[in-house]
């Protein structure tokens, strides 16, 4: 599904990822791991060119996308994101935030947008807010209408940054139960997260990443249970 080699990333002189190389498949779920700083959200932001590599070649469904030619609104499409902070639009009502992208960018017309976003909302047990404002939205709600908002797309992928860490702790489980419902599926996806609990259900490989390497990956059992790398054997000390 997405093919990354040789990933480099520079902010001025300070080098932030640093020649990294990865193939994710279809219906994995790669959740990334590591100390802040690391390079993290870089590297998912990366994924589909929310941030300009300076080197290397990243390949999404058979498209060089890093390729100044690639059409690269048309393969966001297909690449949901959720952020850290949920990027709802304020003065638009949930319904109206769920399918404005689909009718803009003309994948379904305004009736069809409209079902496909009281199912969603239904699938995360929110149909009943499809006419509220974001305002009057819990941030655990807020959240899970940011996936809905991504899923209306239909991507073929989805990429999680940190989707549960400007929550209050009681509300970051009901994010989490979307996204595992999500994994169950089948859907490709590749998060971000501190949630270490997640990362063991649900991945189904994990990487480790500090100083802008990724220095150790492994399915969830091997790598928590007996990691090799003494920064990993340090980090997961930690959090743990």
């Amino acid at each position: 599904m997405i093919d990354v080699k040789n990933l480099s990333k520079s902010f001025g002189h300070h080098l932030v990822l640093d020649d990294i190389s990865q193939h994710i498949y279809p219906g994995e779920k790669v959740v990334i791991i590591g100390p802040s700083g690391s390079g993290k959200s870089t590297f998912l932001r990366c994924l589909n060119l929310l941030e300009e590599p300076t080197k290397g070649v990243i390949t999404f469904d058979g498209t060089v996308i890093t390729d100044p030619k690639a059409k690269i609104d048309l393969i966001r499409r297909q690449m949901g994101m959720v952020f850290q902070h949920f990027n709802l639009f304020p003065n638009m009502t949930i319904r109206k935030n769920i399918t404005l992208a689909p009718v803009r960018t003309g994948l379904m017309k305004q009736s069809e947008a409209d079902a496909d976003a009281e199912t969603l909302l239904e699938r995360v047990g929110l149909r009943d807010r499809v006419d509220a404002y974001p305002a009057q939205l819990s941030g655990g709600q807020k959240q899970r209408v940011a996936i809905v908002r991504a899923l209306a797309m239909r991507p073929k992928v989805m990429l999680f940054d940190e989707p549960t860490s400007a929550l209050d702790p009681e509300m970051v489980g009901e994010v989490l139960e979307v996204m595992k419902q999500l994994a169950d599926e089948g859907m490709t996806m590749v998060v971000v997260t501190h949630e270490m609990g997640f990362a063991r259900e649900v991945g189904s490989r994990i990487l480790f990443m500090a100083d802008g390497k990724v220095l150790e990956e492994a399915p969830p059992a091997q790598l928590f249970g007996s990691p090799t790398h003494p920064r990993l054997k340090d980090f997961l000390s930690k959090v743990l």
